[in-house]
C-alpha cells in the first residue's frame, strides 16, 4: 500500500492511495487551513472507527450472524495540542444479538489492524528518509 500526499494549497493535500482513491486532508481555518478536508489526526480517529466496524462485520459474516446495523463512534482526546493521547471506542450493536455474540464482537473489534497499530502491542516502526524531487 502506498499513500502519496500532494499539495493543493497551503495546508490542503490530496492523498492518493494505491493510485485508485483520493482523500482530501486539510487543517481547520483556525489553524491556517482552508478546512477543505479533515485533519490527519481526525482521519486517524475515522480510520479506527471504520476499521473497527468493518472487522466486526467481516467476523459476523463468517459466523452468519445478523449484523445489519452497527455503529462505531471514536472519541479522540488530545490534551496537549493535536497529538492523540486516548481513543474511546463506542460500539453500537443490534439488540437481537445474544450476550455471547456481543461479547465476542467486542473482543474482535480490538483486533482490527488500526486498533492494534495504535496500541502498545502494535510495535509499529516508522522510517523517515529524504528523496529529491
Amino acid at each position: 500500500m502506498t499513500a502519496i500526499a500532494r499539495r493543493r494549497s497551503r495546508y490542503t493535500h490530496d492523498v492518493e492511495i494505491d493510485g485508485t482513491h483520493t482523500v482530501v486532508f486539510d487543517e481547520p481555518a483556525e489553524m491556517g487551513g482552508d478546512d477543505a478536508g479533515a485533519s490527519p489526526t481526525k482521519m486517524l480517529a475515522a480510520s479506527l472507527a471504520a476499521c473497527t466496524a468493518i472487522t466486526m462485520e467481516m467476523y459476523a459474516d463468517r459466523k452468519e450472524w445478523p449484523l445489519e446495523d452497527v455503529e462505531v463512534s471514536v472519541d479522540m482526546q488530545t490534551p496537549e495540542g493535536d497529538t492523540p493521547r486516548k481513543f474511546t471506542v463506542s460500539i453500537g450493536l443490534p439488540k437481537e444479538l445474544s450476550d455471547d455474540q456481543r461479547e465476542r464482537l467486542l473482543k474482535v473489534a480490538a483486533k482490527c489492524p488500526v486498533h492494534r497499530a495504535l496500541s502498545d502491542e502494535g510495535h509499529v516502526e516508522i522510517e523517515d528518509r529524504v528523496e529529491l524531487i
